[in-house]
């Protein structure tokens, strides 16, 4: 498990960020990444490292299990455990490309304050505000589970910590100064990560 775990990893990487920003490339003469912005130890620059963080911490969680460095959680790898594991990445996996290729344009890794994209609504973002995020954290819990030792579940933690402080403190204000009371409307109506919870006061 711990091989196809690192394939999976291997192969969001690859499809996720690298592929699409060719594609974006592409279609638009930009790649969408804008990266980390933020003064140092800022909560966009946190949000940032975070994210890295946990990128880079699913292959060292398989790295360090295939070494035998590390010991398992044993009863997240029996069989029942294991299919979950496959479902949520699965899920993950097709749910973030599907919402990327929604977003066309206006797909961005990281916010660039002078731009002025689009406000996507439809899709899946007419259910959730932040469906990458929200896939991505699936995908991020199938490999944890897949390899369930503390690094991993360590990595899983600091990418829910990481979107969070994206989403909230960089993220929404500036699409709220961007869209104005588009989407204040849009955020008042759809949840934030899942469906109902999390909605604009």
């Amino acid at each position: 498990m711990t091989i196809l775990a690192l394939v999976g990893w291997l192969v969001f990487l690859l499809l996720a960020f690298v592929l699409r920003s060719v594609m974006q490339y592409l279609s638009t003469g930009k790649t969408g990444f804008v990266g980390v912005r933020g003064q140092p130890l800022s909560a966009a620059w946190w949000g940032g490292l975070l994210f890295v963080v946990a990128t880079v911490g699913s292959p060292i969680a398989c790295t360090l299990d295939l070494l035998g460095l590390l010991s398992r959680c044993s009863f997240l790898t029996t069989p029942w455990w294991q299919r979950l594991a496959f479902g949520l990445y699965g899920f993950g996996l097709l749910g973030t490309l599907w919402a990327q290729v929604t977003m066309g344009a206006s797909w961005r890794i990281g916010v660039d304050p002078s731009a002025k994209t689009q406000l996507v609504t439809h899709g899946p973002f007419a259910w959730v505000r932040n469906p990458i995020f929200t896939c991505m954290m699936l995908l991020a819990l199938g490999l944890a589970i897949l390899v369930p030792n503390w690094v991993s579940w360590l990595s899983v933690l600091a990418l829910w910590v990481g979107l969070q402080i994206q989403v909230r403190i960089v993220e929404e204000p500036y699409l709220l100064r961007t869209h104005s009371d588009s989407y204040r409307r849009y955020a008042q109506a759809t949840g934030r990560f899942v469906p109902g919870l999390g909605r604009l006061p």
